[in-house]
């Protein structure tokens, strides 16, 4: 009788790999969230739902608690892998390329879709590092149009748990994807939530969407 050893490394990683990749498939299916386009540079997805408390943005755009608007996600799998020293100029320059080409697209998709035409804002959840680092993150993220809304309470306790979940599934990608960019403060990340009217997004992302269509 043959006895063998502890499985190979890559055999571990591939097994890891469609354990991980498996369960966030089927809770993107559970959340609906879908990719809008299958251009490889693209790296949002979105989910349609619903706003739990009302809103004003700065343009004068309103909206009510219990109406439909455009979640965005990243697109774990199409970001650019970061380099293993870390962060680049050259990183970061095509992480804003793919990011403008994404809102540009989201643009043609949602032109194309009639039965969004009731959307009237987006938003964008900050999950990248620490809540001491959102600040940078919003101020960056401003500079697309996006904006901070005041108000919105302390996460309960089962959202705490649901978010502490939620970190560790995001970690496990990153480090089977793009292991240089895991930091040490990857349980920690906070959620920060920013807004854009789609019409700001219109007007900001549109004429570059219409030129490439």
């Amino acid at each position: 009788m043959q006895f063998l050893g502890p499985a190979a490394p890559g055999r571990r990683h591939a097994v890891l790999e469609r354990i991980v990749f498996g369960i966030d498939a089927a809770l993107r299916r559970w959340n609906s969230v879908i990719e809008f386009t299958t251009d490889p540079t693209c790296i949002l997805r979105i989910r349609v739902d619903r706003l739990e408390r009302p809103l004003v943005l700065t343009d004068g755009t309103s909206a009510r608690a219990g109406e439909r608007f455009v979640d965005l996600h990243l697109w774990n799998e199409q970001i650019p892998p970061m380099p293993k020293e870390g962060a680049s100029i050259a990183w970061a320059r095509q992480m804003h390329v793919c990011f403008l080409h994404s809102l540009q697209q989201l643009v043609r998709y949602l032109a194309a879709r009639p039965d969004l035409d009731d959307i009237a804002v987006l938003r964008c959840t900050l999950m990248f590092a620490s809540p001491e680092r959102d600040e940078q993150m919003a101020r960056l993220l401003g500079r697309y149009g996006f904006e901070l809304v005041s108000g919105g309470g302390a996460p309960t306790f089962l959202e705490r748990a649901r978010h502490f979940g939620e970190n560790i599934q995001i970690s496990l990608i990153v480090l089977l994807r793009n292991a240089s960019a895991l930091r040490r403060d990857t349980l920690r990340r906070g959620r920060t939530r920013m807004f854009i009217s789609r019409r700001a997004l219109e007007q900001r992302y549109g004429g570059a969407a219409r030129a490439h269509s």
